[in-house]
């Protein structure tokens, strides 16, 4: 029953995986992105499948996937149909990309972050059950902002199972950096963290602990050195 139920789970979850083909990129990615990429950068990801729309819908943002750079060119990430992989910057031609830096790490820091997430690859995305899928495929729903974070986090606690940003908050929490955690009551700069379930793609880009990189302004930026087109 239950290998059954992984088959079903698979053979859906590559449905939800597929792009949409009117997808078009707001924004073309620049050419010599890899350049400007260190280990332990996140790179948050405009995606184009079906699940990435419920994604988008529900933390009402346009990063629905991320993945942990762990250098030679290579991300760590976690992919529904695929499961926990290395991939190279070319899985994610054609879509808007965001890179999000730590900030104070030390080397070993880093290093351990990136042994982390890449001792998780081989590891199967957390589909839990097919229900969690199955709400999916049904039109959205009004659902109230509260409640929709808690709608993403669908971990089913199994160690050998995987989501995207929970593998990557999972990593960076390994090492104690910060992402969005939970201020103490009544106790400056004192936190206890959030569960590792409940982060998702958008929370890295919020995060006051990232450093959000953009490589045309990487070395400085003229702006009277574009060229515009005149009105005809």
């Amino acid at each position: 029953m239950s290998s059954m139920l992984d088959r079903c789970g698979h053979g859906l979850g590559g449905w939800l995986s597929c792009p949409r083909p009117w997808y078009r990129p707001q924004q073309p990615v620049e050419e010599d992105i890899q350049a400007f990429l260190e280990p332990g950068d996140v790179l948050l990801v405009e995606g184009s499948s079906r699940i990435s729309t419920v994604i988008k819908y529900l933390t009402q943002s346009t990063w629905s996937h991320a993945a942990l750079y762990v250098g030679d060119g290579g991300f760590v990430e976690a992919d529904l149909s695929e499961g926990v992989r290395i991939v190279g910057l070319a899985a994610y031609e054609g879509h808007a990309l965001r890179i999000c830096r730590p900030v104070g790490l030390g080397p070993d820091e880093i290093d351990r972050l990136v042994a982390f997430a890449c001792g998780r690859v081989g590891h199967r995305y957390d589909l839990r059950n097919l229900l969690d899928l199955a709400r999916y495929l049904l039109p959205l729903p009004p659902v109230p902002m509260p409640w929709r974070r808690h709608m993403l986090g669908l971990g089913s606690g199994d160690p050998t199972r995987a989501i995207c940003s929970t593998l990557i908050a999972e990593a960076f929490q390994s090492v104690s950096y910060p992402i969005l955690p939970i201020p103490v009551a009544g106790r400056s700069r004192v936190f206890r963290r959030r569960h590792h379930t409940l982060f998702t793609p958008r929370d890295f880009d919020l995060s006051p602990w990232f450093e959000v990189v953009k490589p045309h302004l990487v070395g400085g930026f003229d702006p009277h050195g574009l060229r515009w087109q005149e009105p005809a």
